[in-house]
């Protein structure tokens, strides 16, 4: 189905195939509607890998520019948002190494004879909560957990793309969590 950069402006339910296809023509329109739709989803990708908004806006800004440059290899296969999420994340992990944000992570407060009681906790904090504890984190307790924990890689896979050992990726997961336990035990 053709549209012109006209319809594609006033209707915002056109289906993602053809955005993609008008996109790959660099129609600004069709642009536009992409960004719209995944703009705040990857805004919340970044701002948990950087832990910083502002920064997270900037890295977003780039991922588009990513995104539309490289939509042509999107092969249809899978989802498309899932596709533009590696953008993002990759993006995201660049900023980090270039910042040198991964060599360094703090070590966790000894946190020994706090006991955590995970559901009760749960029960008072918010999702946004766990989600500004997180981008609380330490640089590299945040980029393994959030390679891990939400976004599914494998620490086989982490220690490739993050060029660290696997063992480290396992120990900076294993701190992570405990350091967010440690958080979250505060809420009590």
């Amino acid at each position: 189905m053709q549209h012109s950069g006209r319809n594609f402006h006033l209707n915002k339910d056109i289906p993602e195939r053809d955005l993609i296809v008008a996109c790959r023509k660099k129609e600004p329109a069709a642009q536009r509607v992409i960004y719209e739709r995944l703009y705040s989803k990857m805004l919340a990708v970044c701002q948990r890998y950087t832990g910083n908004r502002e920064t997270a806006k900037d890295i977003v800004q780039d991922g588009f520019v990513v995104l539309f440059e490289k939509i042509g290899t999107y092969a249809g296969t899978g989802s498309f948002e899932g596709w533009a999420r590696k953008i993002f994340v990759n993006i995201s992990l660049s900023y980090l190494r270039k910042n040198d944000a991964l060599r360094y992570s703090e070590q966790i407060e000894n946190s020994a004879g706090k006991s955590v009681t995970t559901g009760l906790i749960l029960e008072k904090i918010s999702a946004s909560d766990i989600l500004r504890c997180i981008e609380q984190m330490p640089s590299g307790f945040r980029t393994v957990f959030n390679m891990y924990a939400i976004e599914g890689y494998s620490h086989n896979e982490i220690a490739e793309i993050l060029n660290i050992s696997e063992s480290t990726s396992r120990s900076q997961y294993s701190r992570a969590r405990s350091w967010l336990q440690h958080k979250l035990n505060d809420f009590k």
